[in-house]
């Protein structure tokens, strides 16, 4: 087995870490939307090139029209996405991806519905695919219809919620509005501050879910742009340094629905519906670590879904990547190119602009 794709060799030699390829974890109860959401994935990225690895094959049932190979475990598409099998082990499946020779951006992995997601997480945390890979979010499905009180008390019902950084409460559409408010109830009790997207036929943007396309500085800082404008292609180097999971302290209900029609999933791409949108932060002054810690740990609303940047800390001379999807955050260490400057992009539901961006000019060293 090569231990490192290619990609991550550069000009400047072997001291340069090694970059990981994000990687987001769907988890969920059978019938919950898992199958969907993953066709949703594969038949809508633009110009990002998705690995998305699944336990059955025949499940997703991927639009013959898509298909360009299929070799024994892996279905090549014609949008540059594949879909690869976890026949025994997934540490195999993962390697089998990152040898192709078609690099891909980003890896989508189902768990199986009875599972608790965390052994699937530990595996990129904790075993050797952690200098390849990145862990971006654990997105967990809930069958509004079908969760009844009795799947709170099973094991992997509680852990499934417990470690996922974004809820999708799916078919919204089948059940009244109190069973909804009510499960968002019982959900934040296994989890405090959950962030919850109601969705219909798990239809959800893909930047609130995934990070790919989310940030791209050249495009995203000329003002007036707004987060669906940006699909294009992207690559960061990624190097899996610090993994933080922290509890924030805000209440906010989000509430997310999404008429769209199921043949015209690529709609649901736009986030100006139901309230989204992103807030771009720059700064030419560095960023204070005790103090935007405390804006992670305290101040950020549980509205936000996703924030992607680049941060510059006056404590630091390096550059970092920073990402964070529900609660979890990643800050990857890297190397200046240009100007160190501080640029961030959140995305998220009925957001309070002005007062985010009076938090983040407070972690804004001054004077400097």
């Amino acid at each position: 087995m090569q231990s490192v794709p290619t990609k991550s060799v550069t000009s400047q030699g072997m001291d340069i870490p090694k970059h990981g390829l994000p990687v987001t974890i769907v988890t969920g109860f059978l019938g919950s939307g898992k199958t969907t959401l993953l066709n949703h994935i594969l038949s809508n990225q633009q110009g990002v090139k998705t690995a998305v690895l699944v336990n059955e094959f025949g499940e997703i049932g991927i639009d013959n029209e898509l298909i360009v190979a299929a070799e024994d475990d892996m279905v090549a598409l014609s949008n540059g996405c594949v879909c690869c099998t976890i026949n025994d082990d997934l540490i195999n499946a993962v390697y089998s991806v990152l040898e192709r020779e078609d690099n891909v951006d980003y890896m989508v992995v189902e768990t199986t519905g009875l599972a608790d997601p965390l052994p699937v997480a530990l595996t990129f945390l904790g075993t050797e695919l952690r200098e390849m890979t990145r862990l971006d979010s654990i997105i967990t499905l809930v069958d509004s219809e079908n969760f009844s009180l009795d799947l709170f008390n099973s094991e992997a019902a509680y852990s499934q919620i417990a470690y996922g950084d974004i809820i999708l409460l799916n078919k919204v559409d089948l059940v009244d509005e109190v069973v909804l408010d009510s499960l968002e109830v019982k959900i934040r009790e296994i989890k405090k501050d959950a962030r919850i997207l109601r969705t219909k036929n798990s239809q959800v943007a893909l930047p609130l879910i995934l990070s790919i396309g989310l940030f791209e500085s050249d495009k995203y800082f000329e003002a007036g742009k707004s987060a669906h404008d940006h699909h294009e292609h992207e690559h960061h180097n990624h190097n899996h340094d610090h993994e933080h999971t922290h509890e924030h302290h805000d209440h906010h209900h989000e509430h997310h629905h999404h008429d769209h029609d199921h043949n015209h999933a690529h709609h649901s791409h736009h986030l100006e519906n139901d309230g989204f949108t992103s807030l771009s932060f720059e700064s030419d002054k560095p960023l204070i670590i005790k103090k935007f810690q405390n804006f992670l740990d305290n101040q950020l609303p549980a509205n936000i879904f996703r924030a992607k940047g680049i941060l510059w800390f006056e404590e630091s001379p390096d550059r970092h990547i920073f990402h964070l999807s529900g609660k979890r955050f990643s800050i990857e260490d890297d190397q200046w190119k240009s100007e160190p400057k501080v640029q961030l992009v959140l995305i998220g539901q009925d957001l309070n602009h002005e007062q985010l961006r009076q938090q983040l000019e407070n972690c804004v060293c001054s004077p400097c």
